[in-house]
């Protein structure tokens, strides 16, 4: 009988460490992703409910900085700089915050995103831009905190954020007539010299068409006066294919002396060893 219960106490034991219960969360997490123009962004935010509370001014006080939303840091990230309110904020990563109040609302958008909530020491030196914003009363009930980018235009969006009855509408500028100029000068320029040295590496390295993958590093050490120590190496590699062992040795010469200057020990080490490889054929 001891035996049994010994048994039984281990099965139980075993299926509680191995058994899990799966609950919805009562705040789900929510992943935005909106192309702007010609700018990615991203939010990840956590939505509660408001079942029944009074929402701002009560469960969320005014005059106090909201983590505006639930659980992890409310995030979102711009892959251009962009333009809010006359001021620039940087391409990259922000937690936003916001202090609600019964007049105005300020956005903040702040550095640090790795706080669960608000942080436990508010530094505005992390504060990367500040934007007041009046609120809009709503005439039908938002139940879940909901943020959106709607009214999408090539140059700008707007980025809501609505709970409760209560929205707040921030406008923000992208810099896609910008971008689009200078790809338009980027093309109509025509390749660049990084442009020919990836040519000229495919060419070598699929050892399909040496004359033209020399041809193109040619080309790109025409228009990269610097004469970079990797665009040589190249060259000679290519030279040294193709069976033209002196002049392989005369450019890796010229690649081993920049990459002394660089002080870069791997092209360094790689040239003088071509350069004895290729001295003694």
């Amino acid at each position: 009988m001891k035996k049994i219960i010994t048994l039984l106490a281990v099965i139980l034991s075993s299926f509680s460490s191995q058994a899990q219960v799966t609950v919805p969360q009562s705040s789900p997490k929510s992943t935005l992703n909106q192309i702007v123009g010609l700018t990615d962004v991203e939010i990840e935010y956590s939505r509660p409910g408001v079942k029944g509370r009074n929402i701002f001014g009560d469960l969320v006080p005014f005059g106090k900085i909201w983590r505006t939303g639930a659980n992890s840091n409310t995030t979102i990230s711009f892959s251009e700089d962009i333009v809010i309110d006359g001021k620039n904020l940087k391409k990259g990563k922000y937690a936003i915050y916001t202090l609600p109040k019964v007049e105005n609302w300020e956005v903040i958008f702040y550095s640090k995103t790795d706080n669960r909530g608000n942080p436990e020491v508010w530094n505005e030196v992390d504060v990367a831009l500040r934007a007041t914003v009046i609120p809009e009363i709503l005439n039908k009930n938002i139940e879940s905190f909901t943020i959106d980018i709607n009214n999408l235009d090539n140059n700008f969006a707007y980025l809501n954020l609505s709970w409760e009855k209560t929205l707040i509408s921030l406008k923000f500028e992208v810099p896609t007539k910008k971008i689009t100029l200078a790809s338009i000068d980027k093309i109509l320029a025509g390749p660049s010299g990084g442009d020919y040295f990836s040519a000229a590496q495919y060419f070598y390295q699929s050892n399909e068409d040496l004359t033209r993958a020399l041809g193109y590093v040619n080309k790109a050490l025409e228009l990269n006066k610097e004469n970079p120590y990797w665009y040589t190496k190249l060259k000679s590699l290519i030279q040294a294919k193709l069976g033209d062992k002196k002049g392989a040795i005369e450019t890796a010469k010229f690649s081993l002396a920049a990459a002394k200057l660089a002080k870069n020990n791997d092209y360094i080490k790689m040239n003088e060893d071509n350069i004895l490889e290729w001295s003694k054929k």
